[in-house]
């Protein structure tokens, strides 16, 4: 298993200068942040490590030499949009994320992150048709170029602005298995973040062995859920209401026994720590200083 980090908490670093940390810091592999150049539309979002949309056969030769010198993988190339809603935004993204595919297989990547999306004002049922004609077509592009999608299970409903619904399908083992019937392409799998798991009050162990010939990558977050907030405003509030996503060791994940359940279906991939802890957004040690404390804490399980 390579520890690796999610680059998007790095916004304003260079490629090179996310590479060097990884070295530095003794990472394995990173995920890297290829969201589209321009303003971000939410947290975390927005950032851009690999501009896929200039990338050419010398910069993709150039950035392989360095990784490759470096000894850093990268675990997948990241974008993270809502490509069901059916408007102007949606067909930009599907767009992009046709880019990011042709990127990781330029690369030799062949792993891209993202979301299924969702319409949130839609039904589960109608979200399910819309995934089989967006999704079909993304992974026939995906298969012919040999790019691997692994689908990120965050809800994406935290705020106003994302209900109801929130504008991620992709967030329970159900749905799982109805997305992947639906598109039917062994290319599409899960990249498992077991932190969202914790505030929809769900077991995080027992899908890495139902799942475990499609889990393509790992997101080490973690989640402090706050009972007696939770207590006060109930399950249906927004989560942020009652939970805080903190470094790994920080919230209510049992990392020994997730890490060991990957162990036992004999999981290999990357598993890449993704800060969203405010805690240590104060200033750009304080960022790296989060990312030495996780992998601190996750290598005692590992090594």
């Amino acid at each position: 298993m390579k520890v690796g980090f999610v680059s998007a908490i790095l916004d304003g670093w260079t490629f090179e200068e996310v590479i060097d940390v990884a070295k530095t810091g003794g990472f394995g592999c990173v995920e890297v942040a290829c969201w589209p150049q321009g303003a971000a539309e939410r947290r975390y979002a927005g950032v851009t490590h690999i501009d896929v949309t200039t990338l050419d056969a010398a910069q993709a030769r150039d950035i392989k030499d360095l990784t490759r010198d470096q000894g850093v993988a990268i675990s997948a190339l990241g974008y993270y949009p809502n490509v069901l809603t059916g408007d102007a935004p949606a067909a930009a993204a599907i767009t992009h994320l046709h880019a990011v595919i042709d990127a990781a297989a330029a690369l030799d990547v062949n792993l891209v992150g993202t979301f299924i999306g969702r319409d949130q004002r839609a039904t589960t049922e109608d979200n399910l048709v819309k995934v089989a004609g967006v999704w079909r077509p993304i992974m026939a592009h995906a298969e012919q170029v040999g790019v691997r999608v692994a689908i990120e299970n965050c809800p994406m409903l935290f705020g106003a602005d994302q209900w109801p619904g929130g504008q991620n399908l992709f967030t329970t083992p159900a749905l799982w298995q109805r997305i992947l019937d639906a598109v039917g392409s062994d290319n599409l799998g899960i990249n498992f973040d077991p932190s969202h798991f914790i505030w929809q009050m769900m077991d995080y162990i027992a899908p890495i062995d139902q799942f475990r010939d499609r889990l393509f990558h790992v997101h080490i977050k973690d989640i402090h859920l706050d009972r007696r907030r939770l207590d006060r405003v109930g399950t249906m509030a927004y989560p942020l209401d009652y939970m805080t996503p903190k470094l790994p060791g920080h919230g209510d994940i049992d990392w020994g026994a997730f890490l060991s359940a990957l162990d036992d279906i004999g999981y290999d991939g990357p598993a890449c720590i993704e800060v969203e802890d405010r805690a240590y957004e104060t200033s750009r040690q304080r960022i790296l200083d989060s990312l030495t404390l996780s992998k601190h804490y996750i290598d005692q399980f590992l090594v």
